[in-house]
């Protein structure tokens, strides 16, 4: 009996042994169970599991080779949005744009779906663009590509759509107006179009009007520099390239020039050197100051005219006012500079006149002073006659009183006749000589200085009338400032 009661003992502890054995496997199996789940769980939460859903790789066919579309026939529409960030250079020489952009491009894929529900609620993914067909949108007045490199990634949606945002500068042609510079409004634009799809393929949309794309580009401006943001326009169009159709989304950008600048470095300078060149006329004549300073004033105008020269394209269809301005006042100073020389050239004649009258004056004087009196020489031939007279009677007393007589007084009467003769003669020499030396000197003394007085006056007052004509008929320059 002892031996069956141990033999049951034995028989009731294994049972029990065995009994807790199984409850730990089933808990083991239980917990192993949970970590699987668990694992899975946790690899439906990633990005590679929607991948592999998807069957994304690098070179498959499906989503790189063509548009993504599963009927060829259907058109894949692009929605294009475009933000302006900065304004940042407008080079007039070669009228460039140079803007600060962000592209933002949404498309649907056909391909693409998962339910987010059964991928931990994820409501998008971020692939690389190497592994995903992209639109080949560019921008048509882009004349240099971006030297930063493009966005590597884009976002993919449950429902298909999938995104991509870059940002770029983008350097542009724009056809400027400058007739107003620097007062001037410019407008230029970004078509933005496929490259080898046609409007049956691609097309392009957005989703922004012209008020909604003004009042968001007013909130994301952060530098503009020389140029103000004034609004922007969207217009979608159909354009024909190389015989089809492509529709094209344009953004025209509309901006006005700062332009107290050019106000108060060029234009106020300009016109500050037209009062200077006025105030030069009450400069004396006589002396060389106001010539030099006027062909000083008209250098410094020269300079402003080269400066603008680099600022303001070549290729523009008309003259700007700035130009009109610099030149107007350019040719006014010029008349300026040409009447200052002919009024120096006018002086210079009078003092020369005025020195030849006085040396005309001197010879006239000493010519009267040396003319011979020939009264005085006749008298002189007289005595001389008269002596010889009284030798030949004291000679000769043989000869007869009444002859002597008679020969002294034919000889006296035909001296003095030669005498009255040269005499006359010698008067109309003198005053034909006076008559020439003032045919040579007809004008009076300071002629000439008064008509520079003359000259002067209505010079200025022609030149008065001339900057207000000038200004006048050029007025849109001072309405514009």
């Amino acid at each position: 009996m002892i031996t069956d009661f141990f033999f049951l003992l034995l028989l009731m502890g294994g049972h029990g042994f065995s009994l807790e054995l199984q409850d730990g496997d089933q808990q083991k199996n239980n917990e192993t169970a949970i970590k699987d789940k668990e694992e899975e769980v946790e690899n439906l939460c990633n990005f590679q599991a929607i991948a592999h859903h998807l069957k994304l790789e690098k070179d498959s066919i499906k989503y790189t080779m063509s548009r993504p579309v599963v009927n060829n026939s259907r058109s894949t529409t692009v929605k294009l949005n475009v933000k302006l960030y900065a304004i940042l250079d407008m080079r007039e020489i070669d009228q460039t744009l140079i803007s600060y952009i962000w592209v933002y491009l949404t498309w649907d894929n056909e391909y693409i779906h998962w339910d987010p529900a059964q991928f931990c609620g994820i409501e998008y993914i971020t692939i690389p663009t190497l592994y995903m067909w992209m639109p080949d949108i560019v921008i048509e007045e882009m004349t240099e590509k971006d030297k930063a490199a493009p966005s590597p990634f884009l976002s993919i949606y449950p429902n298909g759509t999938i995104e991509y945002r870059n940002d770029q500068v983008v350097v542009s042609t724009c056809k400027m107006h400058v007739y107003k510079f620097p007062f001037d409004i410019q407008s230029c634009s970004l078509s933005f179009k496929s490259v080898i799809h046609d409007d049956s393929e691609i097309v392009l949309r957005t989703s922004k009007n012209n008020t909604s794309a003004t009042e968001w580009f007013n909130n994301s401006m952060h530098t503009q520099y020389e140029w103000v943001f004034i609004n922007m326009s969207v217009t979608n169009e159909i354009v024909d390239h190389f015989g089809f159709n492509q529709t094209t989304v344009i953004y025209t950008i509309n901006m006005k020039r700062r332009s107290v600048h050019y106000l108060a470095n060029f234009i106020l300078p300009v016109l500050f050197f037209l009062v200077l060149d006025l105030a030069s006329f009450l400069i004396s004549d006589t002396g060389g100051e106001k010539l030099g300073f006027k062909v000083t004033v008209l250098l410094a105008v020269t300079v402003m005219q080269l400066l603008l020269n680099e600022i303001l394209p070549s290729s523009s269809d008309s003259i700007p006012l700035i130009a009109v301005y610099c030149i107007g006042i350019f040719a006014l100073m010029l008349l300026s500079l040409l009447e200052t020389i002919l009024v120096m050239h006018l002086i210079e004649k009078d003092s020369a006149a005025q020195d030849d009258e006085t040396d005309g004056e001197q010879s006239l004087a000493e010519t009267s002073r040396d003319r011979p009196n020939f009264h005085s020489i006749f008298r002189e031939m007289k005595r001389c006659n008269h002596c010889a007279s009284s030798y030949e009677v004291s000679a000769d007393e043989n000869q007869s009183v009444c002859m002597s007589s008679v020969t002294q007084k034919d000889s006296s009467s035909k001296l003095t006749e030669v005498s009255s003769a040269l005499e006359k003669v010698s008067e109309e020499l003198w005053e034909t000589g006076k008559t020439v030396t003032l045919l040579s000197s007809s004008r009076k003394p300071g002629y000439w200085t008064r008509m520079v007085k003359k000259i002067n006056k209505i010079f200025v007052i022609f030149y008065l009338i001339a900057v207000t004509v000038f200004f006048s008929n050029h007025g849109s320059i001072v309405d514009l400032c």
